[in-house]
């Protein structure tokens, strides 16, 4: 498997999420969010600031989810990733 153009390679990350007032939110709420937490596995060909095992939050609304090599990965543009850690 190879990333190509601008496309970026990511494995999501599960989280708890917690609100201020100190209640965990389920796996479903948290999935529920515009925004996710996803290791970078393999930036595509033309992507210039991703490395692979970077950590982003990326825009869920514009990605797509495929299973290769049976494991589930989602790929996503490199202008959809909102915040580098």
């Amino acid at each position: 498997m190879k990333a190509i153009g601008k496309n970026v390679v990511v494995a999501k990350i599960e989280e708890e999420v917690k609100t201020e007032s100190g209640l965990l939110l389920s796996a479903e709420d948290a999935s529920a969010f515009r925004y996710q937490k996803a290791e970078v596995l393999m930036p595509g060909t033309e992507v210039a600031h991703l490395n692979e095992g970077d950590v982003v939050y990326y825009d869920t609304s514009r990605a797509f989810t495929l299973v290769v090599n049976e494991k589930t990965v989602t790929i996503i543009q490199e202008r959809d990733v909102v915040v580098v850690l």
